[in-house]
């Protein structure tokens, strides 16, 4: 499969460039992002299938699991291709009943860049992003002292790329300030549209914005509108809402999870849908209209 099927690729840096059209890993785990996979077979093969069809963008973080996702990823993947870039993520512990508890020491979390590394199998990892604020939202804290940790250990080598994750634009400039950005990973999706301003500045800046629960999430999208323009198009709602983010921003880049080979085509294929004009025009006001959620 050809790079423009996977809907172009975006380059962040020298030695960072991604198919627009990625892999969130994250479905991987058991029910609720925790535990073992109910069938791990299948884990493995989707994520071979991911790579065979082109996919250079896998999302992934050790607190998926915990840890079993990188497991999965390592069992499944290592040795690793040379295109291939795996963004992780860290902030976060999970609790032994499954909680996501904020973790964001900085002792913390060099143990947690440490253990990526280790249950990766890498020796540095391609970028790591700061999980801050709740999964519906931001905060306006500084990211400074955590952001500083992680970027000492980008002096060290351990990172290549850094980015943030459930920011503010005011954050993101004081991530900036410490270090350079290269993605942004928030909340925003058809219906949820409050970083337009956020995924604008992105695209000026050349920072991939990847938005996490493309499809809705833990509710997912639900509308009149979206139904029917997929109808017209001969396409799923679902690959219809991909390919909207696809067009929204030129350094948009998805990263959809699923843990089914069939599931992931149908995913990858809203990467060649070209939505026209009037039906880009009707998905725009779904919002404004309080239809979707």
């Amino acid at each position: 499969m050809t790079s423009t099927a996977l809907g172009g690729t975006l380059t962040l840096a020298d030695d960072l460039t991604l198919t627009r059209m990625g892999y969130g890993a994250m479905q991987l785990a058991g029910p609720g992002v925790f535990g073992p996979p109910r069938d791990r077979d299948q884990a493995v093969a989707v994520l071979r299938e991911a790579v065979s069809l082109g996919i250079t963008h896998i999302d992934t973080s050790d607190f998926y699991g915990p840890v079993v996702v990188n497991e999965i990823i390592r069992e499944a993947l290592h040795p690793y291709p040379a295109d291939l870039r795996i963004v992780t993520k860290v902030g976060a512990r999970r609790g032994d009943d499954g909680s996501w508890n904020p973790s964001q020491d900085p002792a913390d979390l060099t143990a947690q860049v440490h253990e990526n590394l280790e249950h990766l199998g890498l020796d540095a990892l391609d970028v790591v992003n700061l999980r801050l604020g709740v999964v519906e939202g931001t905060t306006e804290e500084s990211l400074a002292e955590p952001f500083g940790a992680l970027a000492e250990l980008q002096r060290q080598g351990l990172i290549r790329h850094l980015g943030v994750s459930g920011v503010s634009s005011a954050q993101l400039t004081e991530a900036q300030t410490i270090a350079p950005v290269v993605t942004v990973q928030n909340l925003y999706n058809l219906a949820a549209r409050q970083d337009d301003d956020l995924v604008d500045r992105c695209a000026a800046e050349n920072i991939a914005f990847a938005p996490f629960f493309p499809l809705g999430g833990f509710s997912p999208l639900q509308s009149k509108t979206l139904t029917e323009v997929a109808a017209r198009l001969g396409a799923s709602p679902q690959q219809v809402a991909l390919a909207w983010l696809l067009q929204r921003s030129a350094t948009t880049v998805l990263i959809p999870g699923t843990s089914s080979v069939a599931h992931l085509r149908e995913n990858i294929a809203a990467a060649s849908l070209e939505l026209p004009a009037d039906a880009v025009t009707e998905l725009d006001a779904i919002t404004a209209r309080g239809e979707a959620g």
